[in-house]
């Protein structure tokens, strides 16, 4: 049987997302110092607009939300993060802890966001497992 990495693990669960749930555009995985893990679809140097979260610039301001997320919700005693969702003219994004990264999720405007919460919350469990082992 052959080995599959972690990377490749990390690919096939954005892939998932993307098969499972209309709407999600793109999505990427982020560790807390801002660095870019993974994302779907893959980042293409020659057209940086087919996936625009892939950028390191995109990953690194992702991780700053969160921890200013974190750090706002901790000052006010509302425990942890469970998720954080901006809403935008042109579409949502949503970003979600998964252990030692975050889960960010790009969708399109007329998406069902329920269902798109559902799925990227067990995405970001899947990834945090896939993390930790």
């Amino acid at each position: 049987m052959a080995q599959e990495y972690r990377d490749e693990k990390l690919e096939s669960t954005l892939k998932q997302l993307h098969i499972a749930v209309d709407g999600v555009k793109a999505s990427v995985i982020v560790n807390v110092d801002g660095l870019l893990v993974a994302a779907f679809p893959p980042g293409d140097e020659e057209n940086p607009h087919e996936n625009p979260t892939s950028s390191p610039q995109v990953a690194a301001m992702s991780a700053t939300l969160i921890g200013l997320a974190e750090r706002t919700l901790g000052r006010l005693a509302q425990g942890e993060l469970e998720r954080l969702l901006m809403e935008a003219e042109e579409g949502v994004m949503v970003v979600y802890p998964a252990g030692r990264a975050s889960l960010a999720v790009l969708v399109q405007k007329d998406a069902r966001i329920g269902h798109v919460l559902f799925a990227a919350k067990k995405a970001a469990a899947d990834v945090a497992e896939i993390l930790s082992s």
